[in-house]
């Protein structure tokens, strides 16, 4: 089983006529066949991915004509939000978001119009969702990954292969991978991706990537030790990020005490985490936990 995606998810990807979101949607389509259609405002009418693939105007035509249910967007920052909404009013469930650099405001106001929708929304700045052997959502690599038991929360992109990678090396494979990004304003936390983990009868261990800055991670693991019976392995990066810089992610900054790596590994831990300091060791953490 899994969260989120599956082999039924019926796709569209907004942008699909660029140059990122149709060298990307080629991939997705390739791993799982699950993209069913784009969405290029002008474009409606034509096709895409070897004509394999139709092209709409609007996202609802999309959903009205092809029963779509996730929408990944490759639109550019300054409609980004813009194409966010788009989706969430036309009925889309799961919304993914890879595009950087949106504006806080307009992510702001994005994300609660898709809460008042009653979708979810990955993202943005993230390399979206992947579960092994059924859809990819997103910009994983696909090699790197195998279906197992092993779910993966990450705020960062190349750690989340790392951690993948990682789990393969041991004999491991994934139930889903989730990169939620690393912007100041996301639309899935940790912890709401704890507790679909926490249900999943087929994920028995979760490993949860984080990094300095933000309470995210605190807020996670008080969650853990009340809520969460499946054990939990995590990763803080930034251990020699100095204070009061921003170091990559536009959340990355550390404001507080409780922000730096090493108070946040110190609460984790407390709250029965397993942490590993290093992120080569996240694989067999994991297989020592299992077992």
């Amino acid at each position: 089983m899994s969260i989120l995606i599956n082999k039924d998810s019926r796709i569209i990807v907004q942008g699909i006529t660029g140059k990122e979101g149709g060298f990307h949607a080629q991939q997705c389509y390739d791993y799982g066949k699950n993209i069913v259609g784009g969405v290029t405002p002008g474009k409606g009418g034509s096709t895409v991915l070897e004509a394999k693939v139709p092209v709409f105007d609007t996202c609802k035509e999309a959903v009205d004509t092809l029963g779509a249910n996730v929408s990944l967007i490759f639109v550019p920052p300054a409609f980004a939000a813009d194409a966010v909404k788009e989706a969430a009013a036309a009925g889309i469930a799961l919304i993914v978001c890879i595009t950087e650099h949106i504006p806080v405001r307009d992510m702001q106001n994005a994300a609660a119009f898709v809460k008042e929708c009653g979708a979810r929304l990955i993202g943005p700045n993230c390399p979206g969702l992947l579960t092994p052997g059924e859809a990819k959502v997103g910009i994983m690599p696909a090699h790197v990954v195998k279906p197992g038991n092993v779910g993966i929360i990450s705020k960062s992109g190349t750690l989340t292969y790392e951690a993948a990678h990682q789990l393969c090396l041991v004999g491991l494979g994934q139930s889903t991978c989730c990169g939620i990004g690393g912007d100041p304003i996301i639309g899935t936390n940790m912890v709401e991706l704890l507790d679909l983990f926490q249900a999943d009868p087929d994920t028995d261990a979760i490993v949860m990537i984080g990094e300095i800055g933000g309470s995210m991670e605190i807020e996670a693991a008080y969650h853990i030790r009340d809520n969460i019976t499946k054990p939990v392995v995590s990763f803080i990066a930034g251990a020699t990020a100095p204070a009061g810089r921003r170091m990559g992610h536009a959340g990355a900054i550390v404001s507080g005490a409780d922000e730096s790596a090493a108070a946040k590994m110190a609460i984790l831990k407390k709250c029965g985490v397993v942490v590993s300091e290093n992120p080569a060791g996240i694989g067999e953490a994991v297989k020592t936990i299992l077992g």
